[in-house]
């Protein structure tokens, strides 16, 4: 039994996706094909690979350094990285950390669960993306609109079976024409006679 209930889980989920595509500025600057491969392996999905730091940037790095730090003695103070760099995820730990002190789900929040959170919603997301960018290039579309989310939810079993119970504003249905609604064809009419 989890301690959160269904309800937060998809309404986090659909507000993640919602604020990714609507409401964030980098929306409509990104191609529906490009975002779920980047998110993709900025989490280690294809193949485990790991994102490498180009070799110019490592030098202007290396450039900047005054060299003063190893004339000193004694130990320098390490640039602070966040629990979300730490991870290697996009999504932010200390937020969801903040969130699930603040919504009291439980009496103690324990320091791994912000970052399991953190990374579980980062997979479904970037698996929403990459379905929702394959619906979207099926219909020559270069944006993922909220009928291409739709598309990619409900034809897909396990995406549908977690989100059953999520109504998808402007999403429409899935087409499908009973088969004793379709016209017979010729041949058929004239055997059934």
């Amino acid at each position: 039994m989890s301690v959160f209930p269904k309800g937060v889980w998809i309404s986090a989920l659909v507000g993640i996706l919602y604020y990714t595509f609507f409401v964030g500025e980098t929306a409509s600057l990104v191609t529906a094909a490009s975002r779920p491969l980047f998110m993709c392996r900025s989490i280690g999905l294809r193949g485990g690979e790991d994102i490498k730091v180009p070799e110019s940037a490592a030098a202007v790095n290396a450039s900047n350094s005054t060299g003063l730090a190893s004339e000193k003695i004694g130990k320098t103070r390490a640039k602070p990285k966040s629990r979300s760099h730490r991870a290697g995820l996009q999504f932010p730990v200390g937020r969801i950390d903040r969130l699930l002190k603040r919504g009291q789900f439980a009496k103690r929040v324990a320091g791994g669960a912000p970052v399991y959170l953190a990374a579980v919603l980062e997979y479904l997301t970037a698996e929403v993306l990459e379905l929702a960018g394959n619906a979207a290039k099926d219909n020559k579309r270069s944006r993922i609109t909220p009928r291409h989310i739709q598309l990619a939810i409900r034809n897909d079993n396990e995406l549908d079976k977690l989100l059953r119970d999520v109504v998808i504003a402007d999403g429409g249905v899935l087409p499908y024409i009973h088969p004793a609604l379709l016209p017979q064809s010729v041949g058929n009419a004239a055997k059934d006679n």
